[in-house]
């Protein structure tokens, strides 16, 4: 028994990881990539008789990282010590390489983490953080290149009139950019299909070039695009920057941000218009909050990517906030895995609202079990 325990105080007593491959519901594209199985790395954190779960989507190689240097640096810390524990984590990865896996590692245990404090001290994540909004505004986001016409119209038509959310994106820039012609044509259906009152959003994952994406955007003009997402891959800076500076649509990007000091170079670059940041790849709860507060400060709103569940109680705390995704693959794997799961109708979600500690979610045994494969 450690002195922290002699003397009451909680500490991490073990770290786990487990690798669950969930198949989507029908094969899905973007502009650069193609998948069928979307792979969830789910954490569980134990202390003082509770514990908290978090996590993140992406090579299973990165429970190795957790079970391995991220246990050595947790395991025994005051449970109560997120920020502490987040700083001993970065540190530990100093030269195995934090960016990508190394930082989805960190991030899954810091969401963990924060789950299990707010669970010790009996309180829904949303209230530990503070709340300045009731109402977490999402959009549905989905619309994959690789759906038919029917199956994109079908899904348009859940969100908007069926769960009553105002703001819709699809993806475009299908082939690396090859099929500008399929691109035109979906976003008018998609405009069709929205009516004239729904916000329409569009996502190029990176697939255009500079000058090639200028010239979707002015052709999309007629369907009122108001967010254009990755005009052009996000490690281009400046040339996010060119592109923002010759469309209307906002242009934002950030989901591949893996640490603080890369979402302020791309805030404070003049890359974007709304700074988009991912929890489960930044660098958890911690680093988003911290990236909230540099996008404040710089002027600009942040838009929380992929992963609701995850944001919905720390979205809450943040007075820049513009929106998170409601993105079908996570929210629909979320749904399936946790008991607890959110609902988005009228385009909101309100985190803590049932009283439930922590993130508010209890995980189905049977079913976590049924696609685990590590």
């Amino acid at each position: 028994m450690t002195m922290r325990q002699l003397i009451g105080e909680p500490v991490v007593e073990a770290l786990r990881a487990t690798i669950h491959a969930i198949p989507t519901d029908a094969p899905e594209s973007d502009a650069t990539l193609d998948w069928d199985v979307t792979t969830m790395v789910l954490v569980e954190v134990v202390a003082a008789g509770h514990s908290g779960i978090g996590w993140t989507y992406g090579s299973p190689a990165v429970a190795r990282v957790v079970t391995g240097r991220l246990t050595e640096a947790v395991l025994g810390r005051d449970a109560m010590d997120v920020p502490g524990a987040n700083a001993a984590m970065a540190t530990a990865l100093r030269n195995d390489g934090r960016p990508g896996m190394g930082a989805e590692a960190v991030s899954a245990v810091d969401i963990a983490l924060w789950d299990l404090k707010a669970r010790i001290l009996g309180v829904p994540l949303a209230r530990l953080f503070g709340r300045v909004r009731e109402d977490v505004p999402v959009y549905g986001s989905g619309g994959f290149t690789s759906y038919g016409d029917e199956r994109l119209a079908r899904q348009l038509e859940g969100w908007v009139g069926e769960q009553g959310i105002p703001r819709v994106k699809i993806k475009i820039g299908e082939g690396w950019g090859g099929r500008e012609d399929r691109d035109l044509e979906r976003t008018r259906l998609a405009r069709e299909v929205v009516g004239e009152d729904t916000e329409l959003y569009v996502d190029a994952n990176g697939g255009y070039s500079r000058k090639q994406a200028v010239r979707v955007s002015h052709a999309l003009e007629p369907y009122r695009v108001a967010w254009f997402e990755e005009p052009v891959s996000s490690d281009d800076l400046a040339g996010l920057r060119e592109v923002r500076e010759l469309v209307r649509p906002d242009v934002a990007a950030g989901e591949y941000g893996w640490d603080l000091p890369g979402l302020t170079r791309m805030a404070s670059s003049g890359a974007v218009d709304c700074l988009q940041a991912d929890a489960t790849r930044c660098g958890g709860l911690t680093v988003w909050l911290r990236a909230a507060a540099v996008a404040e400060g710089l002027g600009l709103e942040l838009s929380g990517h992929g992963a609701p569940h995850v944001h919905a109680s720390v979205a809450a705390a943040v007075p820049n906030l513009r929106h998170l995704e409601w993105f079908h693959d996570h929210a629909r794997i979320e749904a399936m895995l946790f008991e607890g799961a959110l609902s988005p109708d009228g385009g909101v979600l309100r985190p803590g609202a049932d009283g439930a500690p922590g993130l508010g979610l209890r995980l189905r045994p049977q079913t976590a079990e049924e696609y685990r494969t590590a």
